[in-house]
C-alpha cells in the first residue's frame, strides 16, 4: 500500500460526566471499548473527562483532582489500549509539581505506550471558565506524533480558536487535528446567542481543516453541569454543554456529527488519498509567503503609515 492510500478510522466519544471521577473513568473505558468494536483505530475523549467541568469557580480544594502523568489514569487507559488495540487521546488535569498544574492531553499508542504529551497553550478566563486559576500555560509547544495508524496532533478547547496552533501542528505532518473540548452555553445567553456561538465554534475548526488540508475532530461533552465534584458544586445556573462533536474532512466538509443533547460515539474514516488530492487541487501550503510572516510573532502591530514617505507606492 502506498503512503497516500492509507486509511484508518477515528472514534469521537461525546459523553456526559457525573460527580464521581472514578465512575467517569469507567464510563470512558466502556466507550473506548465500544468505539473499538465499531472499528475505530484512534479514540478521542472530551476535555477533562474525569470530572464535571470544575472551572466554573475558583476553589483551592479542586486542585486535589489533579494527577501525575504518567499516573493511575494513564495506566488504566494503557491497559485498555493494549487490549482493544486502539490509540487513545485523553485530556487530564496534570499535577506536574506542587503548585504547578496543566490542562494536558496524552496520546497513547495501541501498545499502551505514551507517545505524546501536549499541554494546553491558550488558557481562557471568562465567566464560568476560570481556567487561569487552575492551569499554567503549556510549555511543550505544538506537536504531531506518530501512532500505529497515523500521525496526529492534539490541541485542547480554547486552542481551537487560534489558527496559529492548527497551522504549526499541521506543518509537522499531522493528518488529523483532535480538539478535546468542554464548551457550552451560559443559560442566560443561549436564546439570543446560542446558535451563533455554536456555528462560530464549528466554522473556525472547519476553517483549520480547509486552510491546512487536514482532518479536524472536535470532541465535546454534553449535558448541564454545575461542577459537582468532591462533594460541592458551583453556585448559579451552571453550563449547558452543547455537544455537537464532529469530524471534518480536509476541505471542511462535515462527515460525522453528533447531536446537542445525547451521548454518542462518532466513527469517521481518515483517507490519506483524499488529503493528498485536496492539497494538490488547493495548494495552500505551496503558496504560503513564509518570507512575509515575521510580524505574526508580535502581540499587535500599531497603526503606522506604511507607504513610502515620498508618496511613491511602487
Amino acid at each position: 500500500m502506498t503512503e497516500n492510500a492509507r486509511k484508518y478510522k477515528v472514534g469521537l466519544v461525546q459523553m456526559s460526566m457525573g460527580p464521581d471521577p472514578e465512575a467517569n473513568l469507567a464510563a470512558a473505558v466502556r466507550r473506548i471499548e465500544e468505539a473499538a468494536r465499531l472499528g475505530a483505530n484512534i479514540v478521542c475523549l472530551p476535555e477533562l473527562f474525569r470530572a464535571q467541568y470544575f472551572c466554573q469557580r475558583e476553589d483551592l480544594r479542586l486542585f486535589d483532582l489533579a494527577e501525575p502523568i504518567p499516573g493511575a489514569t494513564t495506566a488504566k487507559l494503557a491497559e485498555v489500549a493494549r487490549k482493544a488495540r486502539v490509540c487513545i487521546v485523553a485530556s487530564l488535569f496534570e499535577r506536574r509539581a506542587a503548585g504547578l498544574y496543566h490542562n494536558t492531553a496524552v496520546t497513547l499508542n495501541a501498545d499502551g505506550a505514551i507517545v505524546g504529551v501536549y499541554r494546553k497553550m491558550h488558557i481562557p478566563d471568562d465567566p464560568l471558565y476560570y481556567e487561569k486559576y487552575y492551569f499554567t500555560p503549556g510549555d511543550l509547544g505544538f506537536q504531531a506524533v506518530d501512532t500505529a495508524f497515523g500521525r496526529v496532533g492534539t490541541l485542547v478547547c480554547w486552542d481551537q480558536w487560534y489558527p496559529e496552533g492548527a497551522r504549526l501542528t499541521a506543518l509537522q505532518g499531522a493528518e488529523v487535528l483532535f480538539y478535546p473540548t468542554a464548551i457550552g452555553w451560559h443559560p442566560a445567553e443561549k436564546e439570543e446567542f446560542g446558535a451563533a456561538q455554536y456555528d462560530a465554534w464549528r466554522t473556525i475548526q472547519r476553517a483549520h481543516a480547509i486552510a491546512n488540508g487536514v482532518y479536524v475532530a472536535g470532541v465535546n461533552r454534553v449535558g448541564v453541569e454545575h461542577g459537582d465534584v468532591l462533594g460541592n458544586r458551583a453556585e448559579g445556573p451552571g453550563l449547558e454543554f452543547w455537544g455537537g462533536s464532529f469530524l471534518a474532512d480536509p476541505f471542511g466538509r462535515i462527515i460525522a456529527k453528533a447531536s446537542h443533547d445525547k451521548e454518542e460515539i462518532l466513527i469517521g474514516e481518515i483517507d490519506l488519498a483524499l488529503m493528498e488530492n485536496t492539497r494538490r487541487n488547493w495548494p495552500f501550503l505551496r503558496d504560503r509567503r513564509i518570507d512575509a510572516y515575521a510580524p505574526i510573532t508580535k502581540r499587535y502591530i500599531d497603526p503606522v503609515n506604511t507607504w513610502p514617505a515620498d508618496g511613491d507606492s511602487k
